[in-house]
């Protein structure tokens, strides 16, 4: 026994049999600095344990808290006319939008979806932020109007989850031509009487707040969410004044009654069903897992069921 035998050879053993620790086991919250374990901040739907700090969420992981059991159906979108413009700034239009859908793993900035919450049939559309920051292209456009067809179609209320920075330069006056289409779109729901919830989210500026962001019937936002059409340092530089402590926050516009509710993330599913199965003139919903209502023999009616009601 030497040397060798007791202390090199054990210590190139435990070099080589060393497990690489997987680099997304842990984030940091933006705003307090805590570490927080990947599968603890995905439960709590991407909602700092600590602070209650609202982190970006997509669209997709949205959608499998949201749904029951998280199942949803994704609703077709059409294609719009890709790159018409020719727009090329330091890329080339398509090479960004082809490495937003590499990282993102989406087609696009905003995914549409039907589906049940709470045993209420619904319409979900939802942006996502990473796609080119959100921003409202004509697929966007083509999305909420999607959206709004299929709701009427099958009689459901729309659930708008907003997030972008604004329109989308790269398609120019194209991409400001989608806030009075969606406007349309928006009253479409309205003349078939559905209800339009949209829920604000961080951050839903430009275009987007000044088109179909702010023509719902039901105004919901996350905590802390930053909610405008020109940003705070836009203004101040503007008017040269400084602005009120927390301006164009989701708390800020509460208080002064451009929202109806500022609700945590964790507790959006059940406001939404609340809100929306009372829209629709429904009974509360059953709380817990229960098996499926059986129909009432008179007249075919689920009791406590998420039915329409007759006309």
């Amino acid at each position: 026994m030497n040397w060798i035998t007791n202390y090199v050879r054990p210590r190139i053993n435990s070099i080589f049999s060393r497990r690489e620790t997987p680099d997304n086991l842990w984030t940091k919250c933006e705003s307090c600095g805590t570490m927080l374990f990947h599968r603890e901040l995905s439960d709590n739907l991407n909602v700092c344990t600590n602070c209650n700090h609202h982190m970006a969420i997509t669209p997709r992981e949205r959608f499998h808290a949201l749904f029951d059991g998280g199942i949803f159906t994704e609703v077709a979108v059409p294609q719009p006319v890709a790159d018409p413009l020719h727009f090329r700034d330091q890329k080339k239009y398509p090479d960004r939008l082809r490495t937003a859908q590499k990282d993102t793993g989406e087609t696009e900035a905003m995914l549409v979806a039907s589906g049940e919450i709470g045993r209420t049939p619904i319409i979900a559309a939802g942006q996502d932020f990473s796609f080119m920051g959100g921003s409202m292209g004509m697929y966007v456009g083509n999305a909420i109007i999607a959206a709004a067809e299929e709701a009427v179609k099958l009689h459901r209320p729309l659930i708008l989850f907003s997030a972008a920075g604004g329109a989308r330069m790269q398609e120019g006056i194209l991409s400001l031509m989608q806030m009075p289409r969606t406007t349309v779109a928006v009253q479409m729901l309205k003349e078939a009487g559905l209800p339009y919830i949209v829920v604000l989210t961080h951050p839903t500026t430009g275009g987007v707040t000044a088109s179909y962001a702010m023509l719902g019937d039901v105004h919901i936002a996350e905590p802390n969410a930053l909610i405008c059409f020109a940003g705070p340092r836009v203004i101040e530089q503007t008017i040269r004044e400084k602005l009120p402590e927390g301006f164009q926050r989701a708390e800020y516009l509460l208080d002064h009654g451009m929202l109806d509710r500022v609700t945590p993330r964790t507790e959006m599913r059940d406001e939404l069903i609340t809100i929306t199965r009372m829209m629709m003139g429904l009974p509360p919903a059953v709380k817990g897992e229960l098996p499926a209502p059986e129909l009432d023999a008179q007249d075919g009616a689920a009791p406590g069921g998420n039915e329409e009601p007759k006309t």
